[in-house]
């Protein structure tokens, strides 16, 4: 005679639509459990693009196309060209994200408690997310990855901490834990995805839906005050001109880690609740 499976171990069951809220309550809980485990208290959350490489891969992959020998007056030759000198340029944000993560690392390591207080975390892929893992590793410390599973995206990267890298069905999940512990928002140059995250959590912020006071920081000027004028914004009513003050521009990572630091002992830094040092993660968000 042959058992039917309890519900809670039945594969079909789990995977169907009927079961939809679990799947999404699993979402919350078992990351919850292994921030506990890990004492991850707060985040400093980094975004940014995906198709970002570090200088040594840029620099290469110019080497490599320069080797062909391709004749100057090749059209396609001029605009691969022009696309990998570009990518030499952009490599200077995955640094400068690897810089200021093992900075903020370093420091954060020496805050007194059992608790990890500001850890940095990404979005656990390549590019700026990459840097961030990986500076916060060169620094000796935890660093998380809250990856999304998708057919035709990259892994994640090799830097994440062992037992802090997550895997998300669900968009809407995986935006929750970029919310629930950040305590900062670093925004490097980015596409869609990052200005949705983005925004995102500014609009949070804006409606006093975050318990805590976040602060948000957009690194390099010359990028986003390209890509980003909000002062049209202001001059027609959909913000008011103190909505501009939830951001600060940065173009170095020393400028940038004393806006980080500045906030984080002001805001952050007083003693913890006992229901904070209990379960850290809890009543983060408003609601």
């Amino acid at each position: 005679m042959s058992h039917q499976p309890l519900a809670y171990l039945f594969p079909e069951f789990l995977e169907s639509n009927e079961a939809r809220p679990i799947r999404i309550l699993a979402e919350y809980l078992e990351p919850l459990r292994r921030f506990k485990d890990q004492k991850i208290q707060d985040t400093v959350v980094f975004f940014g693009s995906a198709r970002v490489d570090s200088r040594e891969r840029a620099e290469r992959a110019l080497q490599t196309l320069r080797a062909r020998g391709v004749h100057d007056a090749d059209d396609h030759y001029q605009a691969e060209l022009k696309k990998t000198r570009k990518a030499v340029e952009w490599a200077r944000y995955y640094e400068d994200a690897r810089e200021l993560s093992r900075q903020l690392t370093a420091w954060s390591r020496t805050l007194p408690g059992e608790h990890h207080r500001f850890v940095v975390t990404s979005g656990g892929g390549p590019g700026i997310m990459e840097a961030a893992n990986r500076g916060a590793r060169e620094a000796g410390g935890k660093t998380v990855g809250l990856n999304i599973r998708l057919p035709f995206e990259q892994g994640a990267n090799p830097y994440i901490t062992d037992g802090l890298h997550f895997e998300f069905h669900y968009f809407f999940m995986r935006k929750f834990w970029f919310a629930y512990l950040a305590k900062s928002l670093v925004i490097f140059p980015g596409g869609f995805g990052t200005l949705d995250e983005f925004f995102e959590i500014l609009t949070l912020a804006q409606t006093d839906k975050l318990s805590k006071k976040i602060q948000v920081i957009l690194y390099g000027r010359e990028y986003w005050q390209q890509v980003l004028n909000l002062e049209p914004m202001v001059e027609w009513g959909a913000i008011s001109e103190k909505d501009l003050e939830l951001l600060n521009y940065a173009d170095t990572p020393t400028e940038a880690f004393d806006y980080l630091k500045d906030h984080l002992i002001a805001h952050h830094l007083e003693p913890a609740s006992e229901q904070e040092a209990a379960a850290p993660g809890i009543a983060r968000t408003r609601g």
